[in-house]
Parts: C-alpha cells; sequence; structure tokens
C-alpha cells in the first residue's frame, strides 16, 4: 500500500501561481508512474499532468505551457502552476499508478478567485 504527504494549494488570485508537492511513502519495484488529477465539483477527475521513471512528461491540453511537473527524486513530484485561472479550480489529487493500480493521495484545494 502506498501513501503520500500533499502539500501547498491554497487560495490565489487570477494570474497568479501555486506549487504543489506530494511525497510517497513507498516506491514499487520497476517503473511507474507519478502525477497530478484534480476534480472540480460536478465534474469528473480527469489527468492534469504525468511524469514516468525516465522523466517523461504528459500534460492535459488545458494546462500546457502554464504548468510544469518535476520529479524531484524517486519518492517525490511536484506541480508548478502558473497563470491560473477560475477553471482551475479543483481538488487536485496526487497519484502514483504502477501497471493497472492506482494508488490516490487525499487531495489538495486549488482554489482561483479575484
Amino acid at each position: 500500500q502506498v501513501t503520500f504527504v500533499q502539500s501547498g494549494g491554497g487560495l490565489v488570485q487570477p494570474g497568479g501561481s501555486l506549487r504543489l508537492s506530494c511525497r510517497a511513502s513507498t516506491i514499487p519495484n520497476g517503473d511507474f508512474e507519478m502525477g497530478w488529477y484534480r476534480q472540480a465539483p460536478g465534474q469528473q477527475r480527469e489527468l492534469v499532468a504525468t511524469v514516468t521513471t525516465s522523466r517523461q512528461t504528459n500534460y492535459a491540453d488545458s494546462v500546457k505551457g502554464r504548468f510544469i511537473i518535476s520529479r524531484d527524486n524517486s519518492l517525490s513530484v511536484t506541480l508548478l502552476m502558473n497563470n491560473l485561472q477560475p477553471n482551475d479550480t479543483a481538488l487536485y489529487y496526487c497519484n502514483m499508478q504502477v501497471g493497472s493500480r492506482n494508488f490516490w493521495g487525499q487531495g489538495t484545494q486549488v482554489t482561483v478567485s479575484s
């Protein structure tokens, strides 16, 4: 079982920046992917960005050019979010995918409002 400690998030004005961090309790053997997903009220959970063990990244079209995901070390991943907009408001979840298994963090609220 993998657990996570998430930090960051909060309230920011449109155009502002926030940083989310996630640290896993353990890492599995072999390749795995870590990343961030988000869920707005009344919406389905959606991909934000992921990074593999070889540091290949994948971004949702809606955040390309604004968000940067990085693998700090084997246990930690950071999401830098720039030029935040009101439609970025959501609960952000850290995720680890190992094969077909998914492990989720507890969620961190990001609110973009003036």
